[in-house]
């Protein structure tokens, strides 16, 4: 006890008296104290004293797919910062990591009785996944906010950026530079951005004529499942390759230089983020820019207008990404 009185103590810089007339729930300590003692019981992983457990803590668990491709640390930076400066505690959860599935990180949240939840790219954007998780927190009454496109029947607020435009926008700038034989390279078939990004390549590609059959590739979002993807499609004669990020872009450019030829003078490229660094590939790397300081600050507002005990829209909120050309496109050859 007295060493659990200490960590807390010095966790949130007061007196262990302090911490124990909290425990002890005795009056003459503030509600922003209070609040600060609970949350750091509850990030030093001590159960809180039964008179307490009913009482939600300023946690908020941020789940994550990986950390690999720098788009979701950015999220995290922008959601983590403005849910601190809400005086909520962000959890930074990456799915895999220690062999912990999504599922167990909800159960253990739950357990820390967290405030709320954000989901990016996770089992809800996978239609053959297990949801159990999300229907819990839906039971539990817990907030959640779902980043980008999930399984229809989940009833949570969506913040998203429009992936239909995205490829629109990707597709018509290969096709102005002349590409005829375009390819797409995207996630697993029950990936629902992946989805949608399939439906408006096939809805540009028609409207323009183009024949798209054997020209699309499902796969996973990695460097090496972006070279294979085009490596096929390349030697199909593809020349214009648009990717579902920028990861697989990256694969894509070094599958056509391991084929002999070279990125944009025999095959351009059109990656999907704007992550860090894609300026400084060789070459610079056009994509579709996600808006993540807009998009993370909407998904801070959501989730707290919800704690707050606010209503939310039900239906998505869309925001419009941006096409930024670098060096990996050109006109198609004659």
């Amino acid at each position: 006890m007295t060493r659990r009185l200490a960590e807390v103590a010095k966790k949130v810089g007061v007196s262990e008296a302090t911490v124990s007339r909290v425990l002890n729930g005795k009056p003459g300590v503030s509600q922003t104290t209070r609040d600060a003692v609970l949350t750091a019981l509850d990030v030093l992983g001590y159960e809180r004293p039964t008179q307490l457990r009913g009482e939600r803590a300023r946690l908020v668990g941020l789940v994550l797919p990986e950390l690999q491709n720098p788009i979701f640390p950015a999220l995290a930076e922008v959601v983590g910062g403005g849910l601190a400066q809400q005086g909520f505690t962000p959890v930074l959860c990456v799915r895999g990591a220690g062999g912990l599935s999504e599922a167990s990180y909800v159960r253990m949240l739950l357990d820390q009785h967290v405030s709320g939840m954000v989901f990016a790219g996770g089992n809800f954007a996978e239609a053959d996944s297990p949801h159990d998780h999300y229907e819990l927190l839906l039971e539990r009454g817990v907030p959640a906010v779902l980043v980008n496109a999930a399984a229809e029947h989940l009833g949570y607020p969506r913040v998203c950026v429009d992936d239909a435009a995205a490829v629109e926008q990707a597709l018509g700038h290969l096709l102005s530079l002349g590409h005829r034989r375009v390819g797409l390279i995207i996630g697993p078939d029950d990936h629902m951005p992946s989805r949608r990004k399939l439906a408006a390549f096939t809805a540009v590609a028609a409207r323009a004529g183009i024949d798209t059959a054997g020209a699309v590739e499902h796969t996973m979002f990695s460097i090496e499942a972006g070279h294979a993807s085009a490596a096929r499609l390349v030697r199909a004669g593809i020349t214009g390759i648009v990717c579902g990020n920028d990861p697989l872009a990256l694969g894509a450019i070094r599958a056509v230089r391991r084929l002999g030829m070279s990125v944009p003078g025999d095959v351009s490229v059109v990656g999907y983020d704007d992550s860090a660094l894609m300026t400084c590939t060789d070459p610079p790397l056009t994509t579709v820019r996600q808006p993540i300081d807009a998009l993370g600050r909407a998904v801070v507002s959501t989730l707290v207008q919800q704690v707050e005990g606010g209503t939310v829209a039900s239906a998505e909120l869309l925001f419009e990404p941006e096409l930024v050309v670098r060096g990996s496109t050109a006109r198609a050859r004659a």
